[in-house]
């Protein structure tokens, strides 16, 4: 049977939807290239946007990469196409994360009626960095997310009272260590954009994305202002039970990572669905000492890859995203 040739606008489409993904700063650590006769889609880690002081061996940036991987799949899907997915395709080629060969749907295979669903959620995620109501989250909607990460070979796991202080006190620890180093905010100064760039930014955090200053409540967000004066940013009260969940995998290489992002973006899509906000957080993660802190060591298992903050309230503004074009080559 002929395959019907894929033209550049729905590649590009694709691209648009995969690259809507969150990355650890919004730093879109990613490239992708077309090979039209084989059509299949490559997709490369940009090491011109990794983050030396913040994430050493990699490991967020292959988990960003993984969400726009689960985004891409979900797009294509979309698009009436049948995505092969291989990982780590290039043994000799760290920097190749995955092969996407893009084949023409014959029907609908295991899983994707589940992928087709969650397309729209794709430009309705945003991160959310306002306060959350003081409701929970109900029991089956948890278990929805949960059954989420299990597909994609993760596990999250909701921390109970005791946990959620663990981590907390985590997070604070890794803001103490911040503040005693200033150039731990090498990356964060970096990726960060105020005044006038944040007008014109196509990566990064711009400052309208910070969110309010919190006066009180004990959400776990990084300050991404610093001391850096940022106008209108207001201040105002946050969730003093914050919904916490944390995704972990077995082990812990950059198979995992891959699919620790693609569990990640599954999970805040079928939250978005379900009318969830979330944040994450990835600071307390970020040494290795606090990282091992954050598992529940009673029901935990694996490496935690990140903290997730969930909860009933305003969804964040969309935050740029670099042009098709700079993250996309077609021969």
């Amino acid at each position: 049977m002929t395959m019907r040739k894929l033209d550049t606008r729905t590649v590009t489409s694709l691209i648009a939807d995969a690259t809507t993904a969150p990355s650890m700063h919004n730093a879109q650590p990613w490239r992708f290239r077309f090979v039209t006769g084989e059509r299949l889609l490559l997709l490369r880690a940009d090491l011109g946007r990794a983050m030396p002081r913040s994430d050493p061996g990699n490991r967020a940036l292959h988990i960003g990469c993984g969400a726009a991987l689960f985004n891409l799949r979900v797009a294509a899907v979309h698009a009436g196409l049948s995505p092969r997915v291989r990982l780590l395709p290039d043994a000799d080629d760290p920097q190749s994360l995955a092969a996407v060969h893009l084949a023409d749907a014959t029907g609908t295979g295991p899983g994707e009626d589940d992928l087709e669903r969650l397309y729209a959620a794709i430009r309705e995620r945003h991160t959310s960095r306002y306060p959350f109501e003081e409701k929970d989250v109900p029991e089956d909607t948890r278990e929805t997310l949960r059954a989420a990460a299990a597909q994609e070979g993760a596990e999250l796991l909701f921390a109970g009272p005791w946990h959620v202080e663990t981590v907390l006190e985590l997070v604070r620890d890794a803001e103490s260590r911040d503040a005693l180093d200033p150039a731990s905010r090498e990356d964060l100064d970096r990726w960060t954009r105020l005044g006038p760039e944040a007008d014109i930014a196509r990566d990064g955090v711009p400052e309208y994305a910070f969110g309010p200053h919190q006066r009180d409540g004990r959400a776990p967000l990084r300050d991404f202002a610093g001391r850096r004066p940022v106008a209108d940013r207001g201040t105002t009260s946050f969730e003093s039970s914050p919904h916490l969940a944390l995704l972990s995998t077995r082990a812990d290489t950059p198979v995992d990572w891959l699919r620790a992002g693609q569990a990640l973006e599954r999970v805040l899509l079928e939250a978005t669905s379900a009318g969830l906000a979330g944040s994450l957080t990835s600071h307390p993660l970020e040494s290795a000492d606090l990282r091992t802190l954050a598992r529940d060591p009673v029901t935990g298992r694996g490496h935690v890859q990140m903290v997730l903050r969930l909860g009933y309230g305003p969804w964040g503004p969309a935050t740029p995203r670099r042009p098709v074009r700079d993250v996309l080559d077609v021969s």
